[in-house]
Order: C-alpha cells, then structure tokens, then sequence
C-alpha cells in the first residue's frame, strides 16, 4: 500500500466510523478530495479569509486560534490524526472567518473543497446522512460534552481525559497550546504536570 492509498483508507474509516456509507458513495466522496502537505507553522486558514475547506488529518497536528484586541492568542482547538478541521460557520454563511487554522507539525491532510463536496452531498441520500451525522457529531455532540466538561471536571481531570484521548499529546504539542486548549494558563498546567509526577 502506497502513503497515499493509505491517507485515503484512513480517511475512508474516519468518514465510515461517523456513518456507514457504501463503496460507491464514498467513491463519490472521494472525487472530490485532494491529498495537501503543510510544513510546521505553515497557515492552512488565516484570520479574515473565507473557509473553503474541510481537512481530514492524515498525519501531523494542527491548531486553530484567534488573536484578541490586547494582543494575546487564544487556541480554540487541538487537530491530531484522525480529526477533520474546519470551520464551517465561515464556509457555509460565506462569511470571513474568525480564526487562523495553522499547522503545528509537518501535516499532511485530505482536504475536502467545501463547495464540490456540498454537490456531491446534495447529488446522494447516503452522503446527506453522513452530512448530518457529522454535524451532529462534531459540531453538537463533541462542543456539548466539552462545554459540559470545562463546567464540571477540574482542571487536572481535563489534562488526564485529552492523555488518554491522545497518548504522547505532550511530547508533540507546545504546552502553551494545550494549556489554552483545556482553558488554564500554562503555569496551572506546569503545577498540574508535576503534581501528577509526584
């Protein structure tokens, strides 16, 4: 199996594990799609542009902030292998978006052309499914539990969810992201860090 053949039946699963569509479905899917490499720091979505693209993380880590009036940089979200990027809010109102999606790794991505995978959406039943119950998925399911979990679990209980979820996440992302990404500074998670080595 080539690197690219195996991007793309990655990306095959992921799309599957959100709602099971057939060969011929996602063959349709998957004509639409296109194979990207970024280098690290490389911006893949800058702040006031129009979203055009959803992208699959093949491998590598991306990660999406905003910069305030003061000046400081706030993360809204963490991207690691097997999750789609986007912000949808911009492509589908086609509106300038409101953070800046930038790679933190070499990263390589299927990227999804917002509009031609809208047509082939909107030309197949099974795709429309996979369209909503993506939506559902990651924009209502997953935003829900983590507002839930920001209101309820401790700081410390935060950092051990996103270990678990993602093994080795602090030996490849800067601290100060992942600080941000569970809404603490970096000095809590620092205080965090070494209460658990204790």
């Amino acid at each position: 199996m080539t690197e690219l053949e195996k991007y793309l039946a990655d990306f095959k699963e992921a799309v599957v594990n959100v709602y099971p569509i057939s060969d011929k479905a996602f063959n349709l899917l998957a004509e639409t799609v296109h194979i990207q490499q970024f280098k690290k720091n490389e911006v893949l979505l800058r702040e006031g542009h129009v979203a055009n693209d959803i992208f699959f993380v093949c491998k590598g880590a991306l990660n999406s902030y905003f910069i305030d009036e003061k000046g400081a940089i706030w993360n809204k979200w963490i991207y690691l292998e097997g999750d789609f990027a986007s912000t949808r809010f911009s492509a589908i109102i086609k509106t300038p978006n409101e953070f800046t999606l930038q790679a933190i790794e070499n990263t390589t991505v299927v990227c999804l052309p917002y509009h031609q995978t809208r047509k082939a959406i909107n030309q197949n039943d099974e795709l429309k499914n996979l369209y909503i119950a993506y939506l559902e998925k990651k924009w209502i399911v997953i935003n829900e539990e983590r507002e839930i979990s920001l209101l309820t679990e401790s700081a410390t209980a935060r950092y051990l969810k996103l270990l678990q979820a993602h093994p080795g996440i602090e030996t490849r992302i800067p601290l100060q992201y992942i600080a941000s990404h569970l809404s603490i500074t970096p000095t809590q998670l620092s205080r965090i860090r070494k209460e658990l080595t204790r």
